[in-house]
C-alpha cells in the first residue's frame, strides 16, 4: 500500500510529452483548470534526440517521431526539482521504465520530493508482460504508480499490473508507422496525435471501467466536450496532449 493517496483538485492534466519537465507558467496553458502537471519522459541516462525526427501529417492527426530525447533523472532533478516544489498543481513524473532495476532506483530518488505526488511508468513498444509486471513490482514504495499502456495491453495485462500494486491504468499514446515525405521505401515510426485517436481512447475508457479498471482517458482529446465524455464514460481523469498546443483549449 502506497505511504501517499493521489488526491487531484481536477480531473484534466497534461499528457506526458506535451509541456516539458516542469510547469511553465508564461506557457499560453490554462493552469488553474489542470489538476495536474505530468512532466516528459525521463530515463535514467541522457537520451538523444532521433537522428532524424519527424512529423508528419496524415487525415485527423499527425505522427511525432522524436526519440523521446531528455537529460537523465539526476539533471532533471537538479534543474526541476525546485519548480516542482513551488508549482501550484501536483508533479506527476513520467519515467521510461523499461528496465525494472533502474526504474527502482529512479522511484526511490523520487520518493520524498516535495509536491511530487505520483509516478507514471511508461514502457517501450513490445516489451514483455513479465518486464511490466516486475518493473511494477520493484518500484512500490511510498508514490502511487500510474502504468501507462497501450490500448491493446488494457484489457489483458491492466488487471495484472493492479494485481502487482499499480493504482491506476493510463492510455499510452498510441503508435503507427508513415512513409516519410510519400517515399514508400522509407517508413517511420511514432507517437499518434490528433482527433482520429479519439473514438478509440473513449472506446477503451468505456471497456476498462465496465472492467473495474481505476483508469484515466488519453488519446485525441481535443476539446472540453471530449474531455466531458471520457469523464461520463468513467475515467478517473484526462490526459489532454496535443490539443493543449492549440489556442483556446
Amino acid at each position: 500500500m502506497f505511504k501517499q493517496d493521489l488526491t487531484l483538485r481536477a480531473p484534466l492534466m497534461n499528457a506526458s510529452g506535451t509541456l516539458g519537465f516542469s510547469p511553465d507558467l508564461r506557457a499560453q496553458v490554462q493552469w488553474d483548470e489542470l489538476g495536474a502537471f505530468i512532466t516528459n519522459p525521463i530515463s535514467k541516462r541522457p537520451r538523444k534526440a532521433a537522428e532524424q525526427p519527424a512529423t508528419i501529417e496524415y487525415p485527423g492527426g499527425f505522427l511525432l517521431h522524436t526519440g523521446l530525447p531528455n537529460p537523465g533523472l539526476a539533471t532533471v532533478i537538479s534543474k526541476h526539482a525546485q519548480r516542482w516544489a513551488d508549482s501550484p498543481i501536483p508533479i506527476l513524473v513520467n519515467l521510461m521504465a523499461d528496465r525494472p532495476e533502474e526504474t527502482k532506483q529512479m522511484v526511490e530518488s523520487l520518493e520524498g520530493r516535495e509536491n511530487v505526488a505520483a509516478i507514471e511508468l511508461g514502457f517501450a513498444p513490445l516489451l514483455a508482460d513479465d518486464i511490466i509486471l516486475l518493473a511494477i513490482e520493484m518500484s512500490l514504495g511510498e508514490l502511487p504508480l500510474i502504468v501507462s499502456l497501450a490500448a491493446e495491453q488494457i484489457l489483458s495485462l491492466g488487471p495484472r499490473a493492479l494485481q502487482t500494486g499499480a493504482a491506476a491504468i493510463s492510455l499510452a499514446t498510441p503508435r503507427g508507422m508513415l512513409p516519410l515525405h510519400g517515399n514508400k521505401a522509407e517508413l517511420v515510426s511514432g507517437r499518434l496525435f490528433g482527433p482520429a485517436q479519439f473514438p478509440r481512447s473513449l472506446e477503451m475508457v468505456h471497456s476498462a471501467v465496465k472492467l473495474g479498471l481505476p483508469v484515466y482517458g488519453a488519446g485525441g482529446v481535443y476539446s472540453k466536450e471530449d474531455a466531458e465524455a471520457m469523464l461520463s464514460a468513467g475515467a478517473m481523469g484526462v490526459q489532454m496532449d496535443a490539443g493543449l498546443w492549440l489556442p483556446n483549449i
